[in-house]
């Protein structure tokens, strides 16, 4: 299976300062390509490949810039590719009739990783540090053990703080035999509950923080675009939400391990969170959840442990009694769950839980597909 392992780098003011005239050369470059797509397709009505750009605009960029030739070429191979990575996806979403999004140039802060397309060729790991082509030894916070082959390292900027990605292929680690499954409604008030009635509370990271990112965007509409005060304003704004979003994935983790540890079989609803975050009512409140990210990492961990993972259809699961199968509508705000047929009274969302649990009986059986998901930062 493959895994992203994220570790935080220590660099000198020295190593910081070559590693940023490397991002921004690495932007310059993305930016040159794009202008060549763009310009030969509006002066020929046809389009340019990868191996075009490699093989002819690249080497030309490298002679004339200096900051481009101090850049590991492999790397620089790689920031072309995901140019093209996201033509392909431009052109995907037009044939599929979706809301095309056509790649834009990359501001200084819309641009903040470049990747070596393979561990060894400009960067490796001596005597504990991270060693980059024409940057030296970096300092990194090891926080856990590198498990199986890198085979790909992405260096990131955020906020003023670097870090070394390794993209890992890893042998799986079954966990021992617990014969008991789970049966998960996703909500709201509660974060999930299970068919045995155990809750989690949804944190609710964001709601609680909200007075404060409205302020810090507040402060930002205020400062004078392009000014130093304006950018440090954003700043701050950027590291209030980066700061959310570690609480939940860290919150995330956590939960994932208790279940993993706990349980053989995992029966979830097939949610089409997209969809769901149009209703303008809850659509902050699902967002702040972050169903989608949950589910990925429970995907990932349940692969790695050995364990099932399945999805189910979500229709009807709430309104349907778990007990006789009688549908007993009711609307959001009814919490419990009364059926005048059989006369079962179960929390709505526990019911929701036993009638995903049937469901995976009856459903063709999904494994856990192959995902890569970021560890805790």
């Amino acid at each position: 299976m493959k895994k992203t392992l994220k570790y935080r780098l220590y660099s000198t003011k020295k190593q910081i300062d070559s590693l940023t005239y490397q991002l921004n050369a690495h932007r310059f470059l993305y930016n040159q390509a794009l202008a060549q797509r763009k310009e030969t397709y509006e002066k020929t009505n046809k389009g340019i490949t990868y191996h075009n750009q490699a093989t002819q605009l690249l080497p030309k960029l490298r002679k004339e810039n200096k900051n481009i030739a101090c850049c590991n070429y492999s790397s620089l191979q790689q920031t072309l590719r995901r140019l093209d990575k996201s033509f392909e996806a431009f052109f995907r979403r037009v044939k599929a009739g979706e809301d095309p999004g056509y790649p834009r140039f990359k501001a200084e802060h819309r641009f903040n990783t470049f990747s070596y397309s393979s561990f060894g060729d400009g960067c490796q790991i001596k005597d504990k540090r991270l060693y980059l082509q024409n940057v030296g030894l970096i300092k990194v916070k090891w926080h856990r053990l590198i498990e199986g082959k890198v085979k790909t390292l992405s260096i990131t900027c955020r906020n003023n703080k670097w870090y070394a990605c390794f993209s890992v292929e890893c042998e799986t680690n079954p966990l021992p035999k617990t014969y008991k499954s789970a049966g998960i409604d996703m909500g709201l008030k509660s974060f999930f509950t299970l068919h045995d009635g155990t809750r989690i509370n949804c944190p609710q990271y964001f709601r609680k923080a909200e007075k404060k990112v409205a302020k810090a965007h507040q402060k930002l509409s205020r400062r004078k675009k392009g000014s130093n005060r304006r950018r440090k304003a954003r700043f701050l704004l950027s590291k209030q939400y980066e700061h959310i979003a570690n609480q939940r994935l860290n919150f995330c983790h956590e939960v994932t391990y208790f279940l993993v540890q706990k349980y053989d079989k995992f029966v979830v609803e097939n949610l089409r969170i997209k969809n769901m975050v149009q209703n303008k009512h809850l659509s902050n409140s699902i967002a702040d959840a972050a169903w989608g990210i949950f589910l990925n990492i429970l995907k990932v961990k349940a692969e790695n442990a050995g364990r099932e993972y399945q999805e189910v259809s979500a229709r009807g699961t709430t309104q349907e009694c778990s007990s006789c199968g009688a549908v007993v509508k009711k609307s959001l705000a009814v919490r419990v769950h009364n059926c005048p047929f059989c006369g079962l009274s179960l929390d709505r969302d526990q019911n929701a839980a036993l009638n995903i649990l049937k469901r995976a009986r009856t459903e063709p059986l999904v494994l856990a597909t192959k995902l890569v998901v970021s560890p805790r930062s």
